[in-house]
Protein backbone atom coordinates (compact mmCIF):
# COMPACT_ATOMS: atom_id res chain seq x y z
CA UNK A 1 0.00 0.00 0.00
CA UNK A 2 3.06 2.27 -0.03
CA UNK A 3 1.94 4.01 -3.23
CA UNK A 4 -0.65 5.92 -1.22
CA UNK A 5 2.09 8.27 0.03
CA UNK A 6 1.98 9.81 -3.45
CA UNK A 7 -1.51 11.10 -2.65
CA UNK A 8 -0.54 12.12 0.88
CA UNK A 9 2.42 14.28 -0.13
CA UNK A 10 1.24 17.92 0.25
CA UNK A 11 3.71 19.46 -2.24
CA UNK A 12 4.04 16.79 -4.94
CA UNK A 13 7.64 15.93 -4.06
CA UNK A 14 6.67 12.26 -3.88
CA UNK A 15 5.55 11.19 -7.33
CA UNK A 16 4.59 8.08 -9.25
CA UNK A 17 7.75 6.95 -11.04
CA UNK A 18 5.94 4.93 -13.78
CA UNK A 19 3.71 7.93 -14.59
CA UNK A 20 6.22 10.77 -14.10
CA UNK A 21 6.85 12.98 -17.16
CA UNK A 22 4.52 10.93 -19.39
CA UNK A 23 1.56 13.32 -19.43
CA UNK A 24 0.18 16.56 -18.06
CA UNK A 25 -3.00 16.45 -15.94
CA UNK A 26 -4.94 18.64 -18.36
CA UNK A 27 -4.21 16.21 -21.22
CA UNK A 28 -6.00 13.35 -19.50
CA UNK A 29 -9.58 12.11 -19.77
CA UNK A 30 -10.75 11.12 -16.30
CA UNK A 31 -13.16 8.18 -15.98
CA UNK A 32 -14.66 7.03 -12.68
CA UNK A 33 -14.62 3.25 -12.44
CA UNK A 34 -13.94 0.31 -10.10
CA UNK A 35 -10.91 -1.91 -9.62
CA UNK A 36 -10.81 -5.64 -10.47
CA UNK A 37 -7.39 -6.59 -9.09
CA UNK A 38 -8.98 -8.21 -6.02
CA UNK A 39 -12.47 -8.92 -4.72
CA UNK A 40 -13.14 -5.56 -3.04
CA UNK A 41 -14.22 -3.43 -5.99
CA UNK A 42 -12.35 -0.33 -4.83
CA UNK A 43 -13.42 3.00 -6.31
CA UNK A 44 -10.84 4.29 -8.79
CA UNK A 45 -10.32 6.97 -11.41
CA UNK A 46 -8.77 5.92 -14.70
CA UNK A 47 -6.81 8.68 -16.45
CA UNK A 48 -6.25 8.13 -20.17
CA UNK A 49 -4.74 9.97 -23.10
CA UNK A 50 -5.67 8.88 -26.60
CA UNK A 51 -5.92 5.09 -26.63
CA UNK A 52 -3.74 4.48 -23.55
CA UNK A 53 -4.38 4.39 -19.82
CA UNK A 54 -1.75 6.63 -18.21
CA UNK A 55 -2.46 6.20 -14.51
CA UNK A 56 -4.98 4.90 -11.96
CA UNK A 57 -5.86 6.81 -8.81
CA UNK A 58 -8.23 6.19 -5.89
CA UNK A 59 -11.70 7.68 -5.47
CA UNK A 60 -13.40 8.17 -2.13
CA UNK A 61 -15.76 5.38 -1.07
CA UNK A 62 -16.12 5.15 2.69
CA UNK A 63 -17.93 1.80 2.50
CA UNK A 64 -15.11 -0.01 0.70
CA UNK A 65 -11.70 1.59 0.27
CA UNK A 66 -12.09 5.01 1.93
CA UNK A 67 -9.43 6.96 -0.03
CA UNK A 68 -6.86 4.17 -0.48
CA UNK A 69 -5.91 1.62 -3.14
CA UNK A 70 -3.32 -1.15 -3.20
CA UNK A 71 -0.05 -0.82 -5.10
CA UNK A 72 -1.22 -3.46 -7.56
CA UNK A 73 -4.35 -1.46 -8.36
CA UNK A 74 -2.35 1.77 -8.72
CA UNK A 75 0.56 0.53 -10.84
CA UNK A 76 -0.86 -2.33 -12.92
CA UNK A 77 -1.97 -0.06 -15.74
CA UNK A 78 1.08 -0.73 -17.93
CA UNK A 79 -0.09 -4.35 -18.15
CA UNK A 80 -3.16 -3.13 -20.07
CA UNK A 81 -1.05 -2.50 -23.18
CA UNK A 82 1.27 -5.52 -23.07
CA UNK A 83 0.63 -9.08 -24.28
CA UNK A 84 -2.73 -8.01 -25.68
CA UNK A 85 -4.94 -10.16 -27.87
CA UNK A 86 -6.08 -7.81 -30.61
CA UNK A 87 -7.38 -10.20 -33.30
CA UNK A 88 -8.90 -13.70 -33.50
CA UNK A 89 -6.53 -16.64 -33.92
CA UNK A 90 -6.96 -20.24 -35.04
CA UNK A 91 -4.42 -23.02 -34.43
CA UNK A 92 -3.32 -24.90 -37.54
CA UNK A 93 -0.53 -27.48 -37.65
CA UNK A 94 0.38 -26.63 -34.07
CA UNK A 95 0.70 -22.87 -34.67
CA UNK A 96 -1.69 -19.98 -34.15
CA UNK A 97 -2.51 -17.87 -37.19
CA UNK A 98 -4.61 -14.69 -37.47
CA UNK A 99 -8.19 -15.22 -38.60
CA UNK A 100 -11.30 -13.17 -39.31
CA UNK A 101 -14.12 -12.98 -36.79
CA UNK A 102 -16.43 -14.88 -39.16
CA UNK A 103 -13.94 -17.70 -39.56
CA UNK A 104 -13.25 -17.97 -35.83
CA UNK A 105 -16.92 -17.86 -34.81
CA UNK A 106 -17.87 -20.41 -37.46
CA UNK A 107 -15.27 -22.86 -36.15
CA UNK A 108 -16.35 -22.31 -32.53
CA UNK A 109 -20.01 -22.77 -33.49
CA UNK A 110 -19.17 -26.05 -35.21
CA UNK A 111 -17.57 -27.36 -32.01
CA UNK A 112 -20.47 -26.19 -29.83
CA UNK A 113 -23.00 -28.02 -31.99
CA UNK A 114 -21.57 -31.39 -30.96
CA UNK A 115 -22.80 -33.67 -28.14
CA UNK A 116 -23.65 -31.34 -25.16
CA UNK A 117 -22.39 -33.82 -22.55
CA UNK A 118 -18.91 -33.60 -24.08
CA UNK A 119 -18.72 -29.79 -23.79
CA UNK A 120 -17.69 -27.78 -20.72
CA UNK A 121 -17.08 -24.13 -19.82
CA UNK A 122 -15.04 -22.43 -17.09
CA UNK A 123 -15.33 -18.72 -16.23
CA UNK A 124 -12.20 -16.93 -15.04
CA UNK A 125 -11.41 -14.38 -12.34
CA UNK A 126 -11.89 -11.26 -14.51
CA UNK A 127 -15.12 -12.27 -16.26
CA UNK A 128 -17.85 -9.65 -15.91
CA UNK A 129 -21.43 -10.57 -15.03
CA UNK A 130 -22.76 -9.71 -18.50
CA UNK A 131 -20.46 -12.20 -20.20
CA UNK A 132 -21.08 -14.90 -17.60
CA UNK A 133 -24.85 -14.55 -17.94
CA UNK A 134 -24.71 -14.54 -21.75
CA UNK A 135 -22.47 -17.64 -21.82
CA UNK A 136 -24.70 -19.44 -19.34
CA UNK A 137 -27.78 -18.67 -21.45
CA UNK A 138 -26.05 -19.93 -24.60
CA UNK A 139 -24.81 -23.12 -22.94
CA UNK A 140 -28.24 -23.88 -21.54
CA UNK A 141 -29.80 -23.32 -24.97
CA UNK A 142 -27.33 -25.86 -26.36
CA UNK A 143 -28.08 -28.36 -23.59
CA UNK A 144 -24.62 -28.06 -22.00
CA UNK A 145 -24.68 -28.81 -18.27
CA UNK A 146 -20.98 -28.65 -17.33
CA UNK A 147 -20.04 -25.11 -16.32
CA UNK A 148 -18.22 -23.63 -13.35
CA UNK A 149 -16.80 -20.31 -12.15
CA UNK A 150 -14.63 -21.78 -9.37
CA UNK A 151 -11.25 -22.18 -11.05
CA UNK A 152 -9.65 -23.08 -7.72
CA UNK A 153 -12.34 -25.62 -6.84
CA UNK A 154 -13.67 -23.64 -3.86
CA UNK A 155 -16.53 -25.45 -2.11
CA UNK A 156 -19.03 -22.59 -2.12
CA UNK A 157 -22.14 -21.44 -3.94
CA UNK A 158 -24.52 -24.30 -3.36
CA UNK A 159 -26.26 -23.26 -0.13
CA UNK A 160 -27.54 -19.73 -0.51
CA UNK A 161 -25.96 -16.35 -1.08
CA UNK A 162 -25.00 -15.72 2.55
CA UNK A 163 -22.79 -18.80 2.37
CA UNK A 164 -20.35 -17.10 -0.01
CA UNK A 165 -20.52 -13.40 0.90
CA UNK A 166 -18.61 -11.07 3.20
CA UNK A 167 -21.88 -10.63 5.04
CA UNK A 168 -20.96 -7.95 7.58
CA UNK A 169 -19.73 -5.60 4.86
CA UNK A 170 -16.21 -4.26 4.58
CA UNK A 171 -16.86 -1.06 6.56
CA UNK A 172 -18.19 -3.07 9.53
CA UNK A 173 -14.65 -4.32 10.21
CA UNK A 174 -14.05 -0.92 11.82
CA UNK A 175 -16.46 -1.83 14.63
CA UNK A 176 -15.46 -5.47 15.15
CA UNK A 177 -14.00 -6.31 18.56
CA UNK A 178 -12.79 -9.86 17.82
CA UNK A 179 -11.82 -11.35 14.46
CA UNK A 180 -10.93 -14.95 13.62
CA UNK A 181 -9.08 -15.49 10.32
CA UNK A 182 -9.24 -18.97 8.79
CA UNK A 183 -7.03 -20.01 5.88
CA UNK A 184 -6.40 -16.51 4.63
CA UNK A 185 -3.67 -13.89 4.31
CA UNK A 186 -5.76 -10.72 3.86
CA UNK A 187 -2.64 -8.59 3.40
CA UNK A 188 -2.05 -10.35 0.05
CA UNK A 189 -5.61 -11.24 -0.90
CA UNK A 190 -7.24 -7.88 -0.07
CA UNK A 191 -4.72 -5.28 1.07
CA UNK A 192 -7.32 -2.55 1.68
CA UNK A 193 -9.46 -4.88 3.79
CA UNK A 194 -6.36 -5.80 5.78
CA UNK A 195 -5.83 -2.10 6.51
CA UNK A 196 -9.36 -2.05 7.96
CA UNK A 197 -8.44 -4.94 10.26
CA UNK A 198 -5.33 -3.03 11.37
CA UNK A 199 -7.53 0.00 12.09
CA UNK A 200 -9.86 -2.17 14.19
CA UNK A 201 -6.84 -3.33 16.18
CA UNK A 202 -5.53 0.23 16.62
CA UNK A 203 -8.79 2.00 17.41
CA UNK A 204 -10.98 -0.77 18.83
CA UNK A 205 -8.35 -2.90 20.52
CA UNK A 206 -9.81 -5.75 18.51
CA UNK A 207 -8.39 -9.17 19.31
CA UNK A 208 -7.32 -11.10 16.20
CA UNK A 209 -6.73 -14.83 15.85
CA UNK A 210 -5.45 -16.87 12.93
CA UNK A 211 -5.87 -20.52 11.98
CA UNK A 212 -3.59 -20.91 9.01
CA UNK A 213 -0.07 -20.29 7.80
CA UNK A 214 1.82 -17.66 9.78
CA UNK A 215 2.42 -14.40 7.92
CA UNK A 216 3.30 -10.76 8.54
CA UNK A 217 -0.15 -9.15 8.57
CA UNK A 218 1.02 -5.71 9.86
CA UNK A 219 -0.71 -6.20 13.25
CA UNK A 220 -0.32 -8.64 16.15
CA UNK A 221 -2.48 -11.75 16.27
CA UNK A 222 -2.78 -14.98 18.19
CA UNK A 223 -1.74 -17.96 16.09
CA UNK A 224 -4.21 -20.71 16.98
CA UNK A 225 -2.88 -23.49 14.78
CA UNK A 226 -2.16 -24.41 11.21
CA UNK A 227 -4.51 -27.29 10.46
CA UNK A 228 -8.31 -27.57 10.11
CA UNK A 229 -8.71 -29.76 13.20
CA UNK A 230 -7.53 -26.82 15.30
CA UNK A 231 -10.98 -25.35 14.68
CA UNK A 232 -12.42 -28.19 16.75
CA UNK A 233 -10.13 -27.70 19.75
CA UNK A 234 -11.05 -24.17 20.74
CA UNK A 235 -13.10 -25.15 23.79
CA UNK A 236 -10.04 -26.69 25.36
CA UNK A 237 -7.79 -23.72 24.76
CA UNK A 238 -7.35 -20.96 27.28
CA UNK A 239 -5.93 -17.81 25.76
CA UNK A 240 -6.90 -14.13 25.57
CA UNK A 241 -8.28 -14.47 22.06
CA UNK A 242 -10.77 -17.23 22.92
CA UNK A 243 -12.00 -15.25 25.89
CA UNK A 244 -12.37 -12.13 23.72
CA UNK A 245 -14.28 -14.06 21.05
CA UNK A 246 -16.80 -15.38 23.57
CA UNK A 247 -17.34 -11.93 25.12
CA UNK A 248 -17.35 -9.94 21.87
CA UNK A 249 -20.38 -7.87 20.97
CA UNK A 250 -19.44 -7.77 17.28
CA UNK A 251 -17.41 -10.91 16.63
CA UNK A 252 -16.29 -11.72 13.11
CA UNK A 253 -15.06 -14.82 11.27
CA UNK A 254 -13.25 -14.38 7.96
CA UNK A 255 -12.61 -17.53 5.95
CA UNK A 256 -10.44 -17.41 2.83
CA UNK A 257 -10.02 -19.35 -0.37
CA UNK A 258 -6.93 -21.20 0.89
CA UNK A 259 -9.32 -23.00 3.22
CA UNK A 260 -12.30 -23.37 0.89
CA UNK A 261 -10.41 -24.53 -2.20
CA UNK A 262 -9.03 -27.61 -0.45
CA UNK A 263 -10.59 -31.02 -1.04
CA UNK A 264 -12.12 -30.74 2.46
CA UNK A 265 -13.19 -27.14 1.94
CA UNK A 266 -16.88 -27.95 2.49
CA UNK A 267 -16.06 -29.58 5.83
CA UNK A 268 -13.92 -26.62 6.89
CA UNK A 269 -16.82 -24.33 6.00
CA UNK A 270 -19.11 -26.42 8.22
CA UNK A 271 -16.62 -26.26 11.12
CA UNK A 272 -16.34 -22.47 10.76
CA UNK A 273 -20.13 -22.21 10.63
CA UNK A 274 -20.50 -24.19 13.85
CA UNK A 275 -18.06 -21.84 15.56
CA UNK A 276 -20.10 -18.90 14.28
CA UNK A 277 -23.25 -20.40 15.79
CA UNK A 278 -21.50 -21.14 19.11
CA UNK A 279 -20.07 -17.63 19.46
CA UNK A 280 -23.22 -15.77 18.30
CA UNK A 281 -21.40 -14.42 15.28
CA UNK A 282 -24.76 -14.31 13.50
CA UNK A 283 -27.63 -12.57 15.32
CA UNK A 284 -30.73 -10.63 14.31
CA UNK A 285 -28.80 -7.38 13.90
CA UNK A 286 -25.31 -8.65 13.08
CA UNK A 287 -23.87 -11.16 10.62
CA UNK A 288 -20.15 -11.52 11.18
CA UNK A 289 -19.72 -14.71 9.12
CA UNK A 290 -17.61 -13.67 6.14
CA UNK A 291 -16.12 -15.35 3.09
CA UNK A 292 -13.23 -13.35 1.62
CA UNK A 293 -12.87 -13.54 -2.16
CA UNK A 294 -9.57 -12.53 -3.68
CA UNK A 295 -10.91 -12.19 -7.23
CA UNK A 296 -13.29 -9.74 -8.88
CA UNK A 297 -15.50 -12.13 -10.85
CA UNK A 298 -16.36 -14.90 -8.40
CA UNK A 299 -19.33 -13.42 -6.51
CA UNK A 300 -20.96 -12.07 -9.67
CA UNK A 301 -20.63 -15.43 -11.41
CA UNK A 302 -22.11 -17.19 -8.38
CA UNK A 303 -24.97 -14.66 -8.38
CA UNK A 304 -25.57 -15.54 -12.05
CA UNK A 305 -25.64 -19.24 -11.17
CA UNK A 306 -22.64 -20.23 -13.29
CA UNK A 307 -22.36 -23.61 -11.59
CA UNK A 308 -22.78 -27.19 -12.79
CA UNK A 309 -26.37 -28.02 -13.64
CA UNK A 310 -27.88 -31.39 -12.75
CA UNK A 311 -25.45 -34.16 -13.82
CA UNK A 312 -22.96 -31.50 -14.96
CA UNK A 313 -19.24 -31.45 -14.12
CA UNK A 314 -17.38 -28.98 -11.92
CA UNK A 315 -13.95 -27.56 -12.80
CA UNK A 316 -11.89 -30.47 -11.50
CA UNK A 317 -14.17 -33.04 -13.10
CA UNK A 318 -14.09 -31.20 -16.44
CA UNK A 319 -10.30 -31.21 -16.44
CA UNK A 320 -10.26 -34.91 -15.55
CA UNK A 321 -12.73 -35.62 -18.36
CA UNK A 322 -10.67 -33.60 -20.84
CA UNK A 323 -7.53 -35.45 -19.82
CA UNK A 324 -9.19 -38.84 -20.26
CA UNK A 325 -10.79 -37.94 -23.59
CA UNK A 326 -14.36 -37.80 -22.27
CA UNK A 327 -14.67 -34.05 -22.92
CA UNK A 328 -14.22 -32.83 -26.51
CA UNK A 329 -14.60 -29.06 -26.16
CA UNK A 330 -13.65 -26.69 -23.35
CA UNK A 331 -14.69 -23.01 -23.40
CA UNK A 332 -12.45 -20.83 -21.23
CA UNK A 333 -13.97 -17.42 -20.51
CA UNK A 334 -10.79 -15.68 -19.38
CA UNK A 335 -9.84 -18.75 -17.31
CA UNK A 336 -6.04 -18.75 -16.94
CA UNK A 337 -5.47 -20.06 -13.40
CA UNK A 338 -5.70 -23.71 -14.48
CA UNK A 339 -3.26 -26.51 -15.13
CA UNK A 340 -3.47 -26.43 -18.92
CA UNK A 341 -1.72 -29.80 -19.16
CA UNK A 342 -4.93 -31.30 -17.79
CA UNK A 343 -6.94 -30.18 -20.83
CA UNK A 344 -5.61 -33.17 -22.74
CA UNK A 345 -6.62 -33.30 -26.39
CA UNK A 346 -9.81 -31.27 -25.90
CA UNK A 347 -10.53 -28.44 -28.35
CA UNK A 348 -9.94 -25.32 -26.24
CA UNK A 349 -11.76 -22.06 -26.99
CA UNK A 350 -10.24 -19.12 -25.15
CA UNK A 351 -11.97 -15.75 -24.85
CA UNK A 352 -9.93 -13.09 -23.07
CA UNK A 353 -7.88 -9.93 -23.29
CA UNK A 354 -4.30 -11.10 -22.70
CA UNK A 355 -1.94 -13.71 -24.09
CA UNK A 356 -1.66 -15.71 -20.89
CA UNK A 357 -1.89 -19.44 -20.11
CA UNK A 358 -5.31 -19.93 -21.69
CA UNK A 359 -4.32 -18.26 -24.95
CA UNK A 360 -1.11 -20.29 -25.18
CA UNK A 361 -3.13 -23.50 -24.95
CA UNK A 362 -6.09 -22.40 -27.10
CA UNK A 363 -7.13 -23.81 -30.45
CA UNK A 364 -9.25 -20.70 -31.10
CA UNK A 365 -8.77 -17.28 -29.51
CA UNK A 366 -11.57 -14.71 -29.31
CA UNK A 367 -10.03 -11.36 -28.23
CA UNK A 368 -12.00 -9.33 -25.72
CA UNK A 369 -11.84 -6.00 -23.91
CA UNK A 370 -10.06 -5.39 -20.59
CA UNK A 371 -11.85 -3.82 -17.62
CA UNK A 372 -10.86 -0.26 -18.58
CA UNK A 373 -12.32 -0.77 -22.07
CA UNK A 374 -15.93 -1.67 -21.30
CA UNK A 375 -18.97 -0.80 -19.23
CA UNK A 376 -19.37 -3.99 -17.23
CA UNK A 377 -20.85 -5.21 -13.95
CA UNK A 378 -18.92 -6.91 -11.14
CA UNK A 379 -20.06 -7.98 -7.66
CA UNK A 380 -17.52 -7.48 -4.89
CA UNK A 381 -16.87 -9.83 -1.98
CA UNK A 382 -19.71 -8.33 0.06
CA UNK A 383 -22.17 -8.79 -2.85
CA UNK A 384 -22.28 -5.15 -3.96
CA UNK A 385 -23.02 -4.84 -7.70
CA UNK A 386 -20.85 -2.13 -9.31
CA UNK A 387 -19.85 -1.14 -12.82
CA UNK A 388 -16.60 -0.39 -14.58
CA UNK A 389 -16.70 2.48 -17.08
CA UNK A 390 -15.03 2.54 -20.47
CA UNK A 391 -11.97 4.79 -20.39
CA UNK A 392 -10.38 3.74 -23.71
CA UNK A 393 -11.43 1.71 -26.74
CA UNK A 394 -10.70 -2.05 -26.96
CA UNK A 395 -7.41 -2.93 -28.63
CA UNK A 396 -7.47 -3.76 -32.36
CA UNK A 397 -10.38 -6.04 -33.25
CA UNK A 398 -11.16 -6.99 -29.65
CA UNK A 399 -14.80 -6.66 -28.55
CA UNK A 400 -16.76 -6.66 -25.31
CA UNK A 401 -17.21 -10.19 -24.00
CA UNK A 402 -20.99 -10.32 -24.03
CA UNK A 403 -21.11 -9.02 -27.61
CA UNK A 404 -18.82 -11.84 -28.74
CA UNK A 405 -21.11 -14.42 -27.12
CA UNK A 406 -24.20 -12.74 -28.57
CA UNK A 407 -22.66 -12.87 -32.06
CA UNK A 408 -21.67 -16.51 -31.48
CA UNK A 409 -25.25 -17.38 -30.57
CA UNK A 410 -26.37 -16.19 -34.03
CA UNK A 411 -23.82 -18.42 -35.75
CA UNK A 412 -24.73 -21.42 -33.59
CA UNK A 413 -28.40 -20.93 -34.35
CA UNK A 414 -29.43 -20.22 -30.74
CA UNK A 415 -29.85 -16.45 -30.89
CA UNK A 416 -29.92 -14.91 -27.43
CA UNK A 417 -32.95 -12.69 -26.70
CA UNK A 418 -31.13 -9.37 -26.13
CA UNK A 419 -29.46 -6.90 -28.48
CA UNK A 420 -28.12 -4.34 -26.02
CA UNK A 421 -26.57 -4.39 -22.57
CA UNK A 422 -29.65 -2.89 -20.92
CA UNK A 423 -31.79 -5.79 -22.12
CA UNK A 424 -29.13 -8.26 -21.01
CA UNK A 425 -28.95 -6.77 -17.52
CA UNK A 426 -32.73 -6.99 -17.27
CA UNK A 427 -32.35 -10.79 -17.33
CA UNK A 428 -30.01 -10.86 -14.31
CA UNK A 429 -31.52 -12.92 -11.47
CA UNK A 430 -32.30 -10.73 -8.48
CA UNK A 431 -30.26 -11.51 -5.36
CA UNK A 432 -32.44 -13.13 -2.73
CA UNK A 433 -31.95 -13.21 1.01
CA UNK A 434 -33.01 -16.21 3.04
CA UNK A 435 -32.79 -17.31 6.65
CA UNK A 436 -29.13 -18.00 7.31
CA UNK A 437 -28.04 -20.70 9.73
CA UNK A 438 -24.23 -20.80 9.77
CA UNK A 439 -24.20 -24.22 11.45
CA UNK A 440 -25.80 -25.82 8.37
CA UNK A 441 -23.56 -24.53 5.60
CA UNK A 442 -20.85 -26.68 4.06
CA UNK A 443 -20.86 -30.43 4.60
CA UNK A 444 -20.44 -32.64 7.62
CA UNK A 445 -17.45 -34.94 7.63
CA UNK A 446 -13.88 -35.38 8.71
CA UNK A 447 -11.33 -32.72 7.77
CA UNK A 448 -7.93 -33.70 6.44
CA UNK A 449 -4.80 -33.50 8.56
CA UNK A 450 -2.88 -31.46 5.95
CA UNK A 451 -1.84 -28.06 7.23
CA UNK A 452 -2.71 -24.74 5.65
CA UNK A 453 0.31 -23.87 3.54
CA UNK A 454 1.14 -20.32 2.49
CA UNK A 455 -0.68 -19.37 -0.71
CA UNK A 456 1.27 -20.18 -3.86
CA UNK A 457 -0.20 -17.12 -5.56
CA UNK A 458 2.04 -14.08 -5.81
CA UNK A 459 0.43 -10.79 -4.82
CA UNK A 460 1.99 -9.16 -7.88
CA UNK A 461 1.07 -11.87 -10.44
CA UNK A 462 -2.49 -12.83 -9.50
CA UNK A 463 -4.11 -12.38 -12.95
CA UNK A 464 -3.21 -12.00 -16.66
CA UNK A 465 -3.11 -8.19 -16.54
CA UNK A 466 -0.76 -8.18 -13.56
CA UNK A 467 1.46 -10.84 -15.13
CA UNK A 468 1.77 -8.64 -18.23
CA UNK A 469 2.91 -5.61 -16.23
CA UNK A 470 6.58 -4.67 -16.20
CA UNK A 471 6.01 -2.66 -13.00
CA UNK A 472 4.52 -5.69 -11.24
CA UNK A 473 7.52 -7.75 -12.35
CA UNK A 474 9.86 -5.11 -10.91
CA UNK A 475 7.91 -5.06 -7.63
CA UNK A 476 8.07 -8.85 -7.37
CA UNK A 477 11.80 -8.86 -8.08
CA UNK A 478 12.37 -6.18 -5.46
CA UNK A 479 10.38 -8.15 -2.88
CA UNK A 480 12.40 -11.30 -3.55
CA UNK A 481 15.64 -9.33 -3.15
CA UNK A 482 14.45 -7.91 0.19
CA UNK A 483 13.50 -11.36 1.49
CA UNK A 484 16.87 -12.78 0.47
CA UNK A 485 18.68 -9.90 2.16
CA UNK A 486 16.66 -10.42 5.34
CA UNK A 487 17.69 -14.08 5.44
Amino acid sequence: MSGNVIDLCPVGALTSRPYAFNARPWELRKTESIDVMDGLGCAIRVDARGTEVMRIQPRLNEDINEEWISDKTRFVWDGLKRQRLDKPFIRENGKLRPASWDEALTLVAEKLKSEPSRIGAIAGDLADMESVKALKDLLEALGVRSMDCRQDGAKIGEQGREGYLFNSGIAAIDTADAILLIGTNPRHEAAILNARIRKAWLQNNAEIGLVGAKADLAYPYTHLGNKPDDLLDFDGKKNPFMSAMRKAKRPMIIIGMDALSRADGAQILRAAGKLAAKWNVVTEDWNGFNVLHGTAARVGALDMGFLPLKDGLDTDSMLNAAQSGELDTLFLLGADELDMDRTGDAFVIYQGSHGDAGAHRADVILPSAAYTEKNATFANTEGRWQQTRQAVAPKGEAKEDWKIIRALSDVVGRTLPYDDVKSLRATFPKPSKSTFDPAKIGKAGKMKAATFGPSDKSFWFSNPIARSSAVMAECASSQVAQLEAAE
